[in-house]
């Protein structure tokens, strides 16, 4: 990304200078880690603009903040003052803003070095696993919160109890912890994607899951393990403070924690775990090494894969510093995230009755099956039906088969055109929404095909039943579906 040059004649005072004292330029800034990034950055002192190709929401946020943001296909201008640009994995290398910076010997920063970065100057916090990272990031930053320990965030998506997907908190950390006196607590997701949480400076670590995605990068499972395991070893000495949470089963832990000097322990279902969970009733308690009771709430999330969230919250919460009765209590109070099994509405039918509308983020075979059977089990609608939108072509084609026995929990499946992101016009052409509707009719599963979004939502309005349980499903712009449907009741 950067050439020899602008590597060689950047000014090494400007790269040893805290990133609050620069003049900062986001290059893909209309991101939900970007565009938190930008207000972070503008939080603490830092001038800040950014550019993005269509405007979104999140740009829209950046402007309300008097964020200098332009939109539209890039000139290659950046501002006169501009000492480094921070650019997203979204960008490819020969963006006009790029090449831009190099011909002017800027330097160039991705968003996880940026990320990295900050965690150097702070306590870092890196919260990893193929699923899970934004829900358990936010719950710890809510939870630290309210411990009086002021993190500072960076959340993958928009959190209300903590301000959105970001937070400038405090410079040291508070109490009488083993972190007492240290730089502040920098929370950040750690994304496995292109091996980005390679440039993460973590001092506290959880890896949560590992299951096989990104395989457009990634030869197979065998090497995603091998790059949470360079992640691991990333963690520093116990000695200095150095830990590793890890799921017990779930996490290939022995292969990650091989070799390790951190402090390491597991969390889990099973009775070997060092931290040991239970989910009873909707009541999630934790358990130390010793059998002792160290922590119960009533679970505001529903599934299992929550309980395990938020026991992995819990229990770095109290490794940073927090006592386990603030702990339960802020658990217990924690409201969610935007596109996390978000209940949006309900929706009156024509006839009578109303069928209720859920958004939910999921993208991946484990996330959809899991979701899907959370909501069957907790809400028990008469039928559930899922608007699934794919992600990337090359997820779809490498994770078809799985994908076609994650809906098995619905009644019926309804999937637009794949979201195009990042794949080649080749990928493109190697698998189609057609695909996955034709494995999932060969299953016995009620599926069509339907687009543009605007004829889903006449779907939904023909199909539609009281009692209907509809989850609008994917990372692309799907969630606009489930919006468009409750704007026809508000009408």
């Amino acid at each position: 990304m950067q050439s020899d040059k602008a590597e060689t004649h950047t000014p090494s005072r400007k790269k040893n200078d805290s990133l609050a004292t620069r003049v900062i330029h986001l290059v893909g800034a209309g991101g939900s880690g970007m565009s938190g990034l930008a207000m972070m950055m503008h939080g603490l002192g830092a001038r800040v603009s950014g550019s993005d190709a269509q405007l979104g929401p999140e740009i829209e946020a950046l402007v309300a903040a008097d964020l200098t943001v332009t939109t539209g296909k890039s000139n290659g201008t950046l501002p006169d003052e501009c000492d480094l640009a921070i650019h997203s994995a979204a960008v490819p290398p020969d963006h006009p803003e790029l090449l831009e910076a190099q011909r002017r010997d800027i330097e160039v920063l991705s968003y996880a070095e940026a990320l990295g970065r900050l965690q150097s100057e702070r306590t870092g916090i890196s919260i990893a696993g193929t699923h899970g990272k934004s829900t358990t990031s936010a719950l710890l930053a809510h939870t630290l919160i309210q411990a009086g320990l002021e993190p500072n965030v960076i959340v993958g998506a928009r959190c209300p109890q903590i301000g959105g997907g970001w937070r400038v908190g405090s410079d040291r950390i508070s109490g009488d912890g083993p972190l007492a006196g240290r730089e502040g607590l920098m929370i950040c997701e750690a994304c496995e994607f292109n091996r980005s949480f390679h440039h993460h400076r973590p001092v506290l670590a959880l890896i949560n899951n590992i299951e096989e995605d990104h395989l457009d990068i990634y030869g197979g499972l065998e090497e995603i393990v091998e790059a949470f395991h360079v992640f691991a070893q990333l963690i520093p000495k116990a000695e200095d403070g150095g830990y590793l949470l890890i799921a017990h089963e779930g996490a290939h832990r022995r292969e990650i924690t091989a070799g390790l000097n951190c402090c390491v322990e597991t969390f889990g279902f099973t009775p070997e775990s060092d931290w040991r969970i239970t989910l009873e009733h909707g009541r999630v308690t934790i358990h130390d090494r010793n059998g002792t009771r160290v922590a119960r709430w009533e679970s505001p999330m529903i599934g299992t894969h929550n309980a395990m969230n938020a026991a992995a919250a819990a229990i770095l919460a109290n490794r940073s510093g927090a006592e386990w009765n603030v702990i339960a209590e802020a658990i217990a109070s924690f409201a969610g995230l935007d596109r996390r099994m978000q209940m949006l509405g309900r929706r009156r039918l024509p006839d009578g009755g109303q069928m209720v509308v859920f958004d939910d983020y999921g993208h991946h075979p484990t996330e959809v099956e899991t979701t899907l059977r959370a909501l069957r089990t907790t809400h028990d609608p008469k039928r559930l039906i899922c608007v699934f939108q794919p992600h990337q072509h090359s997820r779809t084609r490498f994770l078809l088969d799985h994908f076609a026995t994650s809906f098995d929990h619905a009644d019926i499946v309804i999937v637009p055109q794949i979201y195009f992101v990042r794949d080649s016009e080749a990928e493109r052409q190697r698998v189609s929404a057609g695909d996955l509707v034709e494995r999932l009719r060969h299953r016995g599963t009620r599926a069509m095909h339907v687009h543009p979004f605007e004829a889903i939502v006449e779907q939904l309005e023909v199909i539609g039943r009281d009692g209907d349980l509809v989850v609008v499903m994917g990372a692309g712009p799907v969630w606009q579906i489930g919006h468009q449907l409750l704007e026809l009741e508000e009408a």
